[in-house]
């Protein structure tokens, strides 16, 4: 491990990263026109939260945070993957239109496969599982000192994250987000699964990972221990602060529309239009 913070190029990242913007530019400019025929491919505030997703992933896996998370300090690679999971993968999700989604999930294996992992209690012993994993002493020290490990681990975070979100934010109708009670208890699943590893981060007395427990000291004063308590309450505090954030906007706009009578905007956001597309060629 390196002995000190220098700058680093993560190719990878930058690869990953024009190649998602390139993909969602070149989609809505020669598949857009196909797909959504007579209406902007992409609105405003869909191109502005796909543009942030992007850039969350990109801030959290390049240079400096993926060397501080990689080589250094365990509560920094805990911050890294929560942004990814609480805040990239929802943003792309509102960022990405119904059609082009569609057009995603059109292969029948992948929409086959889709359909039950995204299915709510599916979705989150799935996720759940996965987040356990990552966990583990032996999957963390390999992340830490193996680069293509970790970054391959990055791309599956993302990907189980889209899966944890979609019973939340589909915009598709024939695939679509969960009810409102449903929804808030589900995210609430969410808020207390991840408190089991999160407890044995914060009340290990000593560190459970070697690859952390033998990193440079870039603060002297912050033990490997110290480090791994202060990633467990991160893991327990700013991830139930965003969950339940998201259950009270869910409950608040369920009980607003229960007392005006209007229907879940966010179910029928891209179903005008989208529904006669729905089995356009491929």
């Amino acid at each position: 491990m390196p002995s000190a913070l220098g700058f680093e190029v993560h190719p990878d990242t930058w690869l990953l990263v024009v190649a998602l913007l390139g993909g969602y530019a070149y989609a809505l400019s020669a598949w857009g026109p196909r797909y959504a025929p007579g209406r902007r491919p992409a609105s405003r505030g869909q191109r502005t939260c796909f543009v942030a997703g992007v850039a969350l992933l990109w801030i959290g896996a390049d240079w400096p945070v993926h060397t501080l998370a990689e080589s250094y300090l365990y509560s920094v690679h805990m911050v890294q993957h929560m942004t990814f999971q609480l805040a990239a993968a929802p943003l792309l999700i509102l960022g990405t239109p119904g059609w082009l989604l569609r057009r995603l999930l059109s292969p029948r294996p992948v929409r086959a496969v889709w359909q039950v992992v995204t299915r709510p209690l599916a979705a989150l012993l799935i996720v759940s599982a996965f987040t356990a994993l990552l966990h583990i002493p032996p999957m963390v020290n390999a992340a830490a000192t193996n680069g293509l490990i970790h970054f391959g681990l990055h791309v599956l975070l993302v990907v189980f994250s889209v899966v944890m979100w979609w019973p939340v934010l589909s915009p598709l109708p024939e695939l679509p987000h969960s009810c409102y009670p449903v929804r808030i208890v589900y995210l609430f699943g969410h808020s207390i699964l991840p408190t089991v590893p999160a407890s044995f981060l914060t009340f290990a007395r000593e560190p459970l990972y070697t690859a952390y427990a033998e990193a440079p000291r870039l603060l002297p004063w912050l033990t490997a221990a110290q480090d791994q308590q202060i990633a467990g309450l991160f893991m327990k505090i700013i991830g139930g602060f965003v969950l339940w954030g998201v259950i009270a906007v869910l409950f608040f706009r369920w009980q607003a529309e229960e007392a005006s009578g209007g229907p879940d905007m966010l179910y029928w956001r891209d179903l005008e239009g989208d529904l006669e597309r729905a089995e356009a060629p491929t």
